[in-house]
């Protein structure tokens, strides 16, 4: 007892804004949630940044912070559920898109080799951004909002891998 009374005045005086038992509670309330056990310390580390930027914005501190941080834990849970669904959409997507298309021509099928060669050379983001927009037909708000991040990024990645496949293809004397 005397311990736990030292720890959480050590914390306190830390900075700490959720002690052992409510980060406890918590973390029960994200396995409930669904949220897988690796998941578990971002998901706490995501309670103490919200209660801390609730402070740091001047908003006074919730009167039952146990309580509050558990709901902010259940709606955590939530947004991993959603998530987890839309990269199942995106995935399922672009499984679609790989059935094979049996009346290409010659030319045209060395051009996908060479596409497909050339996507391969692009990091992940640059290739994800390429295959959502050009052959899953996303526009970039779409993609923007399927992998969370601004649309200046998506129009940036966009930019750069267009520009490292198209030199691809000249290197390769595909067009």
């Amino acid at each position: 007892m005397l311990r736990r009374k030292a720890r959480r005045a050590q914390e306190d005086q830390q900075g700490d804004p959720l002690d052992a038992d409510q980060e406890r509670r918590v973390r029960a309330v994200l396995a409930l949630g669904g949220v897988p056990q690796a998941d578990l310390p971002d998901g706490v580390q995501q309670v103490r940044l919200r209660l801390l930027e609730r402070t740091a914005n001047g908003q006074e501190a919730p009167r039952d912070v146990s309580a509050w941080a558990a709901v902010v834990a259940s709606r955590l849970a939530m947004d991993w559920h959603r998530a987890k669904r839309r990269q199942e959409r995106l995935g399922e997507r672009l499984a679609s898109l790989r059935q094979p298309d049996h009346a290409l021509g010659e030319d045209r099928s060395l051009l996908s080799v060479a596409v497909a060669r050339g996507l391969d050379d692009l990091t992940d983001a640059q290739r994800q951004i390429l295959v959502l927009r050009f052959y899953a037909d996303l526009p970039v708000r779409g993609i923007a909002e399927e992998l969370g991040i601004p649309e200046g990024t998506v129009k940036s990645r966009l930019h750069t891998a267009v520009r490292a496949l198209r030199a691809r293809l000249h290197e390769d004397e595909v067009v």
